[in-house]
């Protein structure tokens, strides 16, 4: 998929159709055209290669995804497909403009000792010959780091020094994690292209990505292109979706951190640097009116704080009842929310005790009055 000099086997080499198009390269088409939308750029890069002759070698048979040889007995092939690697990676370090990200696939391709190597033999799921599979994560790293200073590596699902952030596949971690993680997410179908695919709803999305959000996590969602490079229109209209309720809402997503307790029934929290709180509440699917009254039990509004919802500008009421914060929802909003599939709460300062009482604009004042 880019203009490769170490193989004929690229999408621009002349016998590929495709390569008489202008837009030939089509990773660096595509990091162009996200960059000029402020994107950060990661590179994907699957660390098997089962085309390359020095990991699936014609010689033997391939019952799995792994090297199909034994590289303690063919060392020099096994040093030819690691600097095939290495010489791959750093064209893709060289050649595309700013690189933010090298999220190396394959984590099976890594360093094992040889307790880890017999443990997997003992009940090997994923490999008929386990065996350590070494291509120098350091020094890729390394001379990675040379061309692109403050490279984020994400050396997927290996422990260690070069796996920066966690990828937990299809799957939303049920609490905070103590580190960077991403949650990587087919939209519908499979990571490539399945034929009468069957889309997650967009309140799903939305839902997922506020859950994810909230326990300090990033979403990346994948959607597969057809052989025609389009997407289904079940897709496009996904995404339109999403937009719009980021349109309302993004503030409560970008650039926010978690706010304990995170996640709570349909609750979750998120805050800004400066104090500045969001309470997301995520609707049930047949829910398209909002409540009268929206519960926080785990957070309070200072004293002088603004109470909003997002996509509105009328400040809203609340009252502190025991232990727990009711944010009164007026008719008016009631009826006429500013989005669908979940609505946030904006808290300009969090208090850690108020009296008994009601905030009106923002002023709390004495219950009753």
């Amino acid at each position: 998929m880019f203009d490769i000099r170490q193989t004929d086997y690229r999408i621009t080499d002349p016998g590929c159709a495709f390569s008489a198009n202008p837009r030939a390269n089509v990773t660096k088409e595509i990091f162009d055209a996200f960059r000029k939308q402020g994107f950060m750029i990661g590179a994907y890069f699957s660390k098997p290669d089962w085309h390359n002759e020095n990991y699936w070698w014609p010689n033997f048979a391939t019952p799995d995804r792994n090297v199909n040889y034994d590289i303690k007995k063919y060392p020099e092939r096994w040093q030819k497909f690691v600097e095939f690697t290495h010489n791959q990676i750093m064209e893709l370090m060289t050649g595309y403009g700013r690189v933010d990200i090298l999220w190396l696939d394959g984590g099976w391709v890594r360093v094992k000792t040889d307790a880890e190597v017999h443990e997997a033999m003992l009940g090997a799921r994923y490999a008929t010959r386990p065996q350590s599979q070494d291509i120098n994560m350091p020094e890729l790293v390394r001379k990675a780091r040379e061309k692109q200073p403050g490279l984020i590596v994400v050396d997927r699902a290996v422990e260690g020094p070069y796996q920066n952030y966690l990828t937990p596949e299809n799957q939303i971690p049920g609490k905070l994690l103590p580190y960077p993680w991403e949650s990587c997410i087919i939209m519908g179908g499979g990571w490539s292209y399945s034929f009468n695919a069957r889309y997650r709803s967009a309140h799903e999305l939305i839902h997922m990505l506020a859950d994810i959000v909230a326990k300090g996590g990033n979403l990346l969602l994948n959607i597969a292109p057809s052989p025609e490079g389009t997407w289904d229109d079940e897709a496009y209209a996904r995404l339109k979706d999403i937009g719009a309720w980021m349109k309302v809402n993004n503030e409560a997503i970008y650039n926010s951190r978690p706010l304990a307790p995170y996640r709570e029934g349909k609750m979750g929290y998120t805050q800004w640097k400066d104090g500045t709180a969001y309470a997301l509440y995520l609707a049930d699917a047949n829910e398209k009116t909002l409540p009268t009254q929206i519960r926080l039990s785990a957070i309070t509004p200072a004293r002088n704080a603004t109470v909003t919802l997002l996509g509105t500008k009328e400040d809203l009421k609340w009252e502190k009842r025991g232990n727990e914060v009711f944010v009164l929802i007026p008719e008016s909003l009631q009826k006429n929310p500013p989005c669908e599939h979940a609505w946030v709460i904006k808290i300009s300062a969090l208090g850690s005790e108020i009296s008994t009482g009601m905030a009106v604009s923002g002023q709390q004042v004495p219950a009753g009055k």
